[in-house]
């Protein structure tokens, strides 16, 4: 990838990072941890690789995005803003009484969100669904889906990841938010997922582990996985919190918004605002 590319990625996640959390200070509310982790892959997705119109948020040929861990909704609200579906003034109302920005994505309220999510497992199930019928209809759309680590501790995840391997949906690329930690610590004392890439492994997917906030790396693992004729998977070693200090693998910041001055400190320490 080049350089100049690469600058201009790493410019759109921290961007991404400022507005989500912008939101979660403006609704004192909100997941900030998970929406910091994803920034990379967001900021890849929507502003390198997808095909996506933000003046036709529903032309049959898009690809599509699923946040089947819907509760980093401020991180896909962000990217969304960012693209041009909606203002990013709106993220100030995130979570307020009437706001369309909800604290979970909304298929029929947000521009440029191809599901609702928020019951983990859910979402991966639906990416599923989409790809087979994009198959079926000839369209050669991609589907990105993006998981959770904790996600994983659901059922229904595994019964998703049997579906798509047997079906061979090579048009479904999931990542994996491998940072390690949910609302209540550490994933593997609370329900231990791992070894996520031998699992996936095991139920017959294309599997790849990378750093997920090396684009080089996320590019990288997106055209191998092009190549593969199964479903692919990205396990991505992140950071919770990524890019502040405070916030940075620290389970607390799950679902924790901050007060004004840890917020103006967040934003210093991220270059500023917008």
């Amino acid at each position: 990838m080049e350089k100049s590319v690469k600058l201009d990625l790493e410019k759109r996640a921290n961007e991404i990072r400022l507005l989500s959390l912008e939101a979660v200070f403006s609704a004192q509310s909100g997941h900030p941890g998970g929406s910091l982790s994803i920034a990379e892959i967001m900021s890849y997705l929507y502003f390198y690789k997808m095909n996506v119109d933000p003046s036709d948020p529903k032309k049959p040929d898009r690809d599509r995005f699923v946040l089947s861990k819907g509760h980093a909704s401020p991180g896909l609200y962000s990217a969304l803003a960012l693209k041009g579906f909606f203002p990013t003034s709106e993220m100030k109302n995130f979570r307020h009484k009437d706001s369309f920005l909800q604290g979970h994505p909304t298929l029929d309220k947000v521009p440029g969100v191809d599901m609702t999510t928020g019951s983990l497992g859910q979402g991966f199930s639906a990416s599923c669904g989409m790809a087979i019928a994009l198959r079926q209809q000839k369209n050669d759309a991609k589907v990105y889906v993006m998981l959770g680590d904790g996600e994983l501790e659901e059922g229904q995840v595994w019964e998703a990841a049997m579906f798509a391997a047997h079906y061979k949906l090579r048009n479904l690329t999931a990542f994996v938010d491998f940072n390690g930690l949910q609302i209540d610590g550490d994933i593997t004392e609370v329900m231990n997922p791992t070894p996520i890439d031998e699992k996936f492994a095991a139920f017959g997917w294309h599997v790849q582990m990378i750093d997920g906030h090396n684009f080089d790396e996320i590019d990288k693992a997106v055209t191998e996985a092009e190549k593969d004729e199964r479903p692919s998977v990205i396990v991505c070693k992140t950071a919770k919190g990524k890019g502040v200090s405070f916030m940075e693998n620290n389970y607390k910041w799950h679902g924790s918004a901050p007060n004004k001055e840890l917020y103006e400190k967040a934003v210093a320490e991220l270059g500023g605002s917008l």
